[in-house]
């Protein structure tokens, strides 16, 4: 199961270089106890901690319920928040949120704003029971997706504001960090606690175990909460005003497009089209693979140990190779090599649906899927990053990366319903079949875009 496709990745947008002195090993090991580092791991935690309660986990959950899977697929469409956050975020880097802004300033008013969102999401969420109604609790999910998303947005901008471009890369590592923390406690942590919360004996769906874990997540966004409160608000940055609504517009949104498509010219439609769909196999896959976990009869307990925290490790030991073999050989053949696993890796889902339940068989797929996946988000990201100018950097990553899931998390939309028609082996054999044309654009674009036709700007 790809724990960090169900969602969005952490932002790891490049910062420019600078020439500084060179560090001694004791001066590059401390910046990671300064306050600034710190804070950013609290915050990545923050980050991270909604993003399974409202995708991966909820399925779990809602399945569990009785929760047919052709609405579980539709429901998987609350992601979509993510894969749009590029839109309001103009308005976040922008405007003030009275009266928070006056009181802790533009970048801290947001992110208590976002957080506020999703502890009020999580607590409706606890309350409300799928099995008797669903449409509160899509509804509350649906805060949660929107608050975690706007939380996403002012999180970059406070992060980039915290530092020194030199220590831009330790922020990010801690926030990284504290972000894969919060996935394993939403994945394996809630299941652990609804599992323990169950009245012994009772037999069926619980609804009162899933409330407990539910609030135990919205109580553990205070650790997000109580940093935004004791942090400081970082140097305000003046924007030059723009002279009128269409220049704003024009500057924000359509420059950074129009930049992309003059370097790339034709190429362009190419490039777009490889990262519309470069990661359409495992996020399609991703929808159903915590029904298919319950529909096999896996525990609570052995889904939170196999898939939510060993998979999260393997994602990691995949994102740690791919990111040394693309310095090794390129960006380029690790991409390709990716783009092949994603897609094969899927083939031994529909291996397991026929084989039948088995701890055993359920680690070795897992591990295989997930390390797989590590591999192809580490090329992914270098090519990503590689494609952006560096006068609209953010904003093209953050264009990219959005791009990356629009497609895919729609397609997974109807995912339920073609198992609930054909089955989980050839959900998963039609998943990695969709693979093969990633396949052939990776080549296509590779070989028409090693170098951009006109340099970018500086």
């Amino acid at each position: 199961m790809h724990l960090p496709s169900q969602g969005a990745e952490p932002s790891t947008s490049p910062a420019p270089s600078t020439d500084k002195p060179v560090r001694s090993w004791r001066e590059a090991l401390a910046v990671y106890l300064e306050p600034a580092t710190l804070r950013m791991l609290a915050l990545g935690f923050s980050a991270g901690l909604p993003l399974l309660l409202v995708l991966g986990t909820l399925s779990f959950r809602l399945r569990e319920a009785g929760i047919d899977r052709t609405a579980i697929g539709y429901l998987s469409w609350v992601g979509l928040a993510y894969a749009f956050k590029w839109v309001w975020a103009p308005l976040v880097d922008r405007m003030p949120v009275p009266p928070l802004t006056p009181w802790l300033g533009r970048r801290r008013g947001w992110l208590l704003l976002a957080q506020v969102m999703v502890i009020a999401g999580l607590v409706g969420m606890a309350f409300n029971d799928p099995s008797a109604q669903l449409r509160p609790l899509v509804w509350c999910a649906l805060l949660v997706a929107f608050g975690s998303a706007t939380q996403d947005i002012a999180l970059d901008a406070y992060r980039i504001e915290s530092a020194a471009t030199d220590k831009q890369a330790a922020l990010a590592a801690a926030y990284q960090t504290g972000y894969r923390v919060a996935m394993i406690w939403a994945g394996a942590g809630v299941l652990w606690i609804a599992a323990r919360a169950e009245v012994a004996g009772a037999s069926g769906y619980q609804n009162s175990a899933w409330q407990a874990a539910y609030l135990a997540m919205a109580a553990s966004m205070l650790v997000g909460v109580l940093t935004v409160m004791l942090s400081p608000e970082p140097q305000r940055r003046e924007l030059p005003a723009a002279r009128n609504a269409g220049e704003w517009v024009r500057d924000v949104l359509i420059e950074p497009f129009a930049d992309f498509i003059r370097r790339y010219r034709w190429q362009a439609a190419l490039i777009l089209s490889l990262i519309a769909v470069y990661r359409i196999s495992d996020v399609v896959m991703g929808i159903m693979a915590n029904p298919f976990y319950v529909d096999m009869g896996y525990t609570k307990d052995e889904v939170a140990s196999v898939s939510k925290i060993f998979g999260v490790i393997m994602t990691l030991v995949g994102a740690f190779i791919g990111g040394v073999l693309s310095a090794r050989f390129g960006v380029a053949r690790i991409l390709m090599l990716g783009a092949v696993l994603s897609a094969a890796s899927n083939l031994l889902f529909a291996w397991l649906a026929g084989h039948g339940r088995d701890l055993a068989a359920l680690i070795a797929v897992v591990s295989a899927d997930n390390l797989a996946g590590g591999i192809a988000s580490a090329a992914f990201i270098g090519y990503l990053s590689s494609l952006t100018n560096v006068n609209y950097s953010a904003t093209q990553y953050a264009l990219f990366s959005s791009m990356m899931l629009l497609l895919p998390k729609f397609i997974a939309g109807f995912s339920g319903e073609f198992v609930d028609h054909f089955g989980y082996a050839n959900f998963f054999t039609a998943t990695a079949a969709l693979g093969l044309p990633v396949v052939v654009l990776v080549a296509l674009a590779l070989r028409s875009t090693s170098r951009p036709r006109t340099p970018p700007r500086r």
